[in-house]
């Protein structure tokens, strides 16, 4: 070998350990950098062996052990091996954190295609609390994993948290839809107190930490009492879940019970109890009593007596939770944002918009407890006797103004001319919902409401259809609903808006009693009294009508029996005359042949 061969041969060796030892000495920092984006991933300890062999040996064909997981995954899914399809689910997860589409697959799958899978019993109650634990199981991967625990930060992880919410449980394209409703809401409302503007601001301001409610001499004194009167309370781990338990069954640890007793009233409890739930609230749902509360003043429903004033929303109500996830997606997408509005961006948009305007159309919720007797097969067997609960919902019309608030806002964001087609479309759901609320608050009896937002839609979308008086407008409206029904179907439509009526009525929610009750009288004058001679008809007396749907609503078996005593009593005993009215016309057509 040549010297020169030699020399240069050196030189290379010299020049390579420098690399070597250049690239080992920034290693450190590498690390370090990785740990703080959050790019290090860690294997856990409770997966197989031969995963964690998979994982470490194969380095870069990690994807490759992926891919067989899924095809696995989608095979047990098929199989109907739901609990080791979401075992594999979590492993691929674990694999690949930092790609959204992952979770948000896997969420969805979860939640859409197993939950369905599972066959409901009307009859018996089976199978919807199986449904219920796989659409939480969605949403609970991507709030819980995800989110809180590996840190991701894409908006498409948050949307598809408020899709669930919004499409999955508030929806009613599930069979199980209401019983999804009736958890959530029997799971939030212990946590939400009074549920006022003032509470909210007790939950926001509330300690954070166990060690700040424990340091505050009062409190503690009612914590020492309760961890001796019984040992459950004894650790700080324990001690919420707990409390929880006792507040809604004193029986359960009956000394403490007594304890809170002895506390009833006091600031001392009322501070343990906010603490409780907003720890709750925390920890469980990831929930920031802070964000719930400017959500609260944002688009809360508006105080009738000051329309500058927002009410707290029901955060009973899936579609609140949705409005949190987006908004909290809106807010992460923020930080990145380019100058560019994404199709991403937008869609989460929407999921704001169209939570808002389910939460008018109903975001009011009634929960009624009743006694349901369940027939058995077998004749010599007794029949078993369930209480139950069945949650109802029902238009909530303050929840326009904040709507209507949004949707503006949405408009302007993207009035930008880069994508028309995208701004037309956010227009004609804005002008359609205009549209529904002049009518509603109408029929309603707010008058005032409903030419006010009739201006602003004849303002904003100047139409021929909207240059005629609101009177004729609303007319018009309400024969478009009911263009499919025969003029000889008349006296049947009205008396099926009636029973409407009744039903809102028999559950206590009487603004949509009087919209239904409203909207009856305004069909009946329309086709009975009305000017236009082709649509006169013969119609029987409206008492009459009122009496029928009475007894329609009666023996209509689609109602529960609980709800369709529930109207008697209370049209007994708060509407006496209407009452009177309809048994005088019952004593007459007893006297009669029924109307034709």
């Amino acid at each position: 070998m040549h010297l020169r061969d030699i020399t240069i041969w050196f030189f290379c060796l010299i020049i390579t350990v420098t690399f070597f030892i250049a690239s080992g000495l920034q290693l450190n920092s590498i690390n370090s950098q990785r740990q703080d984006m959050n790019l290090i991933i860690d294997v856990p300890e409770n997966i197989p062996p031969s995963l964690v062999f998979a994982t470490v040996a194969t380095g870069a064909f990690r994807g490759l052990v992926v891919d067989v997981l899924w095809m696995r995954a989608d095979k047990l899914k098929e199989e109907r091996q739901f609990y080791d399809a979401r075992q594999l689910a979590e492993w691929i997860t674990i694999l690949q954190p930092r790609f959204a589409s992952v979770w948000e697959f896997h969420a969805w799958n979860m939640a859409y295609n197993i939950s369905v899978t599972v066959p409901l019993d009307p009859k018996t109650g089976s199978g919807y609390q199986e449904r219920w634990h796989w659409v939480k199981n969605g949403y609970e991967l991507l709030r819980d994993d995800a989110i809180s625990k590996y840190k991701l930060k894409n908006i498409e992880l948050y949307r598809e948290i408020g899709r669930i919410f919004q499409h999955k449980i508030g929806g009613v394209s599930d069979d199980a839809n209401k019983y999804y409703k009736l958890q959530l809401a029997l799971a939030m409302e212990p946590l939400l107190g009074p549920a006022d503007n003032q509470y909210y601001d007790a939950l926001a301001e509330s300690p954070k930490t166990w060690k700040e409610i424990a340091g505050d001499p009062n409190v503690n004194k009612l914590i020492k009492n309760l961890q001796s009167a019984d040992e459950a309370f004894a650790g700080e781990k324990d001690f919420v879940s707990n409390y929880l338990v006792l507040r809604q069954d004193p029986n359960r640890y009956p000394s403490a019970g007594r304890i809170l007793e002895d506390f009833a009233g006091t600031e001392e409890l009322e501070k343990l109890d906010v603490f409780v739930n907003a720890d709750q609230l925390r920890r469980v749902w990831k929930l920031d009593p802070n964000s719930m509360r400017e959500l609260n003043k944002t688009y809360g429903p508006i105080d009738w007596n000051d329309p500058n004033i927002h009410l707290p929303l029901d955060w009973r109500h899936p579609d609140t939770h949705a409005i949190y996830w987006a908004v909290k997606g809106l807010q992460i997408n923020a930080q990145d944002q380019s100058g560019e509005i994404s199709i991403r961006e937008t869609n989460t948009d929407r999921i704001v918009a169209h939570s808002l305007q389910n939460l008018f159309r109903y975001g009011r919720i009634f929960i009624n407890d009743y006694v349901s007797v369940i027939t058995p097969a077998d004749p010599a067997q007794k029949p078993k006797i369930q209480k139950r609960q069945e949650i109802f919902l029902s238009p909530e019309l303050r929840m326009f103004e904040p709507y209507n608030q949004s949707a503006l806002a949405i408009l302007e964001k993207h009035n930008t001319g880069d994508n028309k087609g995208v701004y037309e479309s956010l227009q004609n759901g804005h002008r359609n919902m205009l549209v529904n609320a002049v009518f509603s608050f109408y029929q309603a009896g707010h008058e005032r409401q409903a030419q006010k937002i009739y201006d602003e839609l004849r303002k904003l979308y100047p139409r021929d259809d909207f240059k005629v008086p609101i009177e004729v407008f609303a007319r018009k409206r309400l024969l478009e609903e009911l263009e499919s029904i025969g003029i000889n179907d008349v006296r049947e439509q009205i008396m099926a808006i009636l029973s409407r009526s009744y039903y809102y009525y028999a559950i206590r929610d009487d603004d949509a009693a009087f919209n239904y009750e409203n909207m009856a009288k305004n069909l009946y004058n329309y086709y009975q009294k009305g000017h236009d001679q082709e649509y006169r008809i013969d119609l029987p007396e409206l008492n009459v009508l009122r009496y029928w749907a009475l007894v329609y609503f009666r023996y209509n078996e689609l109602y529960p029996e609980y709800i369709r005593q529930a109207l008697v009593n209370r049209i007994r005993i708060e509407r006496p005359a209407l009452w009177e009215q309809l048994m005088a016309e019952e004593n007459k057509i007893k006297k009669t042949e029924q109307p034709k």
